[in-house]
C-alpha cells in the first residue's frame, strides 16, 4: 500500500535507518524515538493490525523481533526493552502498518509504562469472563 510510510520505507522511497532486513521483514529506528536505539521491526508485506497478519507472518515478525531485540540490548548497552504493539487509533496506532516498537530499558530511565489498574465485583469478572469466550468462538 504506497499511502503507508512503511510500505515507501520497503520500497526504498523513503529513507530510515535501516538495522535489519531479510526478504519478509525490516527492522529500522523509529525517527521520533522514545529513547537511544528505539526500533521498529515490520513484515515487508502490509497488514493493518496483529489480527490480519496470517500465522506464518506472525511467527516470521516475532521472529525478527527477537533478533533484533538481542540486537538493541547487545548494541544500547540496555538492561531490559518493553515490547509494545499498538493496534488501532484508539489504542495509540498513528501508522496503519503492524509494527513492533523495541524500547530499549535501563535501570532509572524515566519511563513509565502504566496504565490505571482496577478491580471488579467477581460477577462484573465472570460476565467478562463469558462475553470474551463467546468472542473467541
Amino acid at each position: 500500500m504506497m499511502g503507508c510510510v512503511f510500505c515507501r520505507i520497503v520500497a526504498k522511497e523513503t529513507p530510515a535507518y535501516i538495522v535489519y532486513e531479510d526478504d519478509k521483514t525490516l527492522g529500522f529506528l523509529d525517527h521520533l524515538p522514545i529513547h537511544r536505539g528505539h526500533t521498529l521491526v515490520i513484515l515487508k508485506d502490509h497488514y493493518e493490525s496483529l489480527l490480519d497478519i496470517p500465522a506464518e507472518g506472525l511467527k516470521d515478525l516475532i521472529l525478527t523481533t527477537q533478533k533484533v531485540g538481542a540486537g538493541v540490548i547487545k548494541a544500547m548497552g540496555a538492561e531490559g526493552f518493553n515490547l509494545v504493539m499498538n493496534n488501532g487509533r484508539s489504542a495509540g496506532q498513528e501508522v496503519p502498518h503492524a509494527h513492533f516498537h523495541i524500547l530499549p530499558r535501563f535501570r532509572g530511565d524515566g519511563l513509565r509504562i502504566g496504565f490505571p489498574r482496577n478491580r471488579y465485583p467477581e460477577e462484573e469478572m465472570r460476565k467478562i469472563q463469558e462475553a470474551i469466550k463467546k468472542g473467541l468462538s
